[in-house]
């Protein structure tokens, strides 16, 4: 059995793979819904400090193991929705979800990889490092092409605070993710130095550190400024039970549960004034289709506001038929006139299109019933009394570089639409709305989230839920909001310190590039 000897340090391959393993775990556990996000500020310190005077290979080993424990645990929702909506078999399945698991596994290989060799050189260069390299390997992961998937990146686990969610509003989520990170770096360079013979250094940066993290988390949230809603909106939950086909006659056998919504909409914008939304579709909605085209617009009209409604929209070719179909976010005047359209942009791999079609032909039956989708080209940003909004559709939330592209464009309200009756009760749709509300703190705008079945709520410039409706109801929520027109950091220059970990990284590799290379010990027991 090997054993790194450093000082009095002494770490066998058997404690470097359990703390790999326990790391995953613990990282996988500080999401939503396991709700225990204290274990997100150690469990990167784990992995960290079990490459420490590893070989890169080792490390590269390490990383990996923590990942294909933290991917299928923290998305275990990806397996369910592939058996239900797929539809695959479990052993299908479970393929695709091994695939995600290595594929996202693989970026953690690297940072482990690049923390052993650098820590193999200087043990502090490393734990400087690890912050920078593991805001890089989430910006990557982000930009992969066409599958690239910012799902519970590590500054969420934060997020739930809400003093040190205001940061976000200067660095976006990686900034909180740097954070997180440089906290769990500066935890296992104490244990590190705990080893020493001059050991009490990192102890008391540490204490000094978590005091001022512990103060801001527990003190900060009083200072953190209330927001004054002076509108609005009704956000009507539909509650249609997901299906992967719809017949032709779906219209008239739901009559009734759509005069419901109607009767519901309509009696709460009349009540209070406000705009109404519906969410991203639920069922066959499409303005192309004469009768829920009637239905909308007679909604429209007699709740006198505005009507906000998630549809697919097909696409007339220029012979007159119709084409490409879009899913989409269309707006009804007062008069029951569009009057605004939103294409999504950003669409789900494998759920509204196929990446790769061409050379990974068994996956078509994944998309069999829903079939691909166009994607849209413009961050449409539209008005309403009073301000002007932007629209993004479900998984367009968890990229806040694209969200920021509609308050950049002059958007005054963020509105989020979402049909997550998808993920069915599983932890996605809690972890879902938790990306989505940071998109509300980095942009400093009023969000309005309206989903099929949950959670559709109200949320604050600075992030605290101010309205809620409970999930697994048909029904309305009075959600109040506001306008804002000003720009905040983040907004103005988006992933500036992603870009800025990446050139940290690179400077710390070309810097210890040149050094000789200081290999430890090693003793054989």
């Amino acid at each position: 059995m090997a054993v790194y000897n450093s000082g009095r340090m002494k770490i066998s391959t058997t404690a470097r793979i359990a703390l790999s393993l326990s790391s995953g775990l613990a990282l996988a556990l500080a999401y939503p819904s396991y709700k225990l996000p204290l274990l997100g500020w150690i469990a990167p310190a784990m992995l960290i400090f079990a490459t420490l005077g590893a070989t890169p290979q080792s490390g590269a080993l390490l990383g990996f193991l923590q990942g294909v424990i933290y991917f299928p645990v923290s998305l275990a929702w990806i397996y369910e929705v592939l058996r239900q909506f797929g539809p695959l078999t479990p052993l299908q399945a479970a393929g695709v979800m091994a695939a995600i698991s290595v594929a996202g596994s693989a970026f953690h290989a690297v940072f482990g990889a690049s923390v052993a060799w650098v820590s193999r050189k200087n043990v502090g260069a490393a734990c400087v490092l690890a912050p920078f390299l593991w805001v890089a390997q989430e910006f990557a992961r982000m930009h992969l092409p066409d599958v690239g998937f910012p799902w519970n990146l590590l500054g969420y686990t934060a997020s739930g605070n809400l003093a040190l969610v205001q940061i976000t509003t200067v660095t976006g989520i990686f900034g909180l993710s740097w954070l997180v990170a440089a906290y769990n770096a500066l935890l296992a360079w104490m244990a590190v130095d705990s080893f020493t013979p001059k050991r009490g250094r990192a102890a008391a940066i540490w204490a000094g550190a978590t005091a001022v993290l512990v103060t801001i988390a527990w003190a900060g949230p009083r200072w953190v400024p209330r927001a004054q809603a002076d509108h609005v909106a009704h956000l009507v939950q539909t509650d249609f039970p997901q299906s992967m086909s719809y017949p032709a006659d779906w219209m008239q056998i739901h009559a009734g549960e759509l005069d419901e919504l109607a009767r519901m909409s309509v009696s709460a914008a009349q009540r209070a004034p406000g705009l109404v939304v519906w969410p991203e579709v639920p069922a066959p909605f499409s303005l192309q289709d004469p009768r829920f085209a009637a239905r909308a617009e007679e909604i429209a009209r007699h709740a006198g506001h505005g009507f906000l409604v998630g549809e697919e929209d097909w696409k007339r070719l220029p012979n007159g038929s119709y084409g490409n179909v879009t899913n989409s976010a269309a707006l009804l005047d007062p008069r029951g006139n569009q009057t605004f359209l939103y294409d999504k942009i950003h669409l789900v791999p494998f759920g509204e299109y196929v990446p790769w079609r061409r050379w990974l032909t068994f996956t078509g039956r994944m998309t069999a019933d829903i079939g691909d989708f166009h994607r849209g080209s413009e961050y449409t940003v539209g008005e309403i009394g009073g301000g002007r909004f932007g629209v993004f559709i479900c998984y367009e939330s968890i990229f806040p570089n694209e969200v920021r592209q509609f308050t950049k464009n002059g958007a005054e309200l963020l509105v989020n639409i979402s049909n997550d009756g998808w993920f069915g009760r599983d932890s996605a749709p809690a972890q879902h709305v938790a990306m989505a509300r940071v998109r509300a703190v980095e942009n400093r705008r009023w969000l309005l989230r309206d989903t099929n079945n949950g959670f559709t709520v109200s949320v604050d410039p600075y992030g605290r839920t101010v309205a809620s409706l409970a999930p697994d109801i048909r029904g309305q929520l009075d959600a109040p909001y506001g306008f804002r027109s000003d720009l905040t950091l983040y907004t103005r220059y988006g992933d500036w310190i992603a870009w800025m970990s990446i050139l940290a990284a690179v400077v710390i590799f070309l810097m210890l590039g040149f050094r000789r290379k200081q290999t430890p010990r090693a003793e054989l027991s």
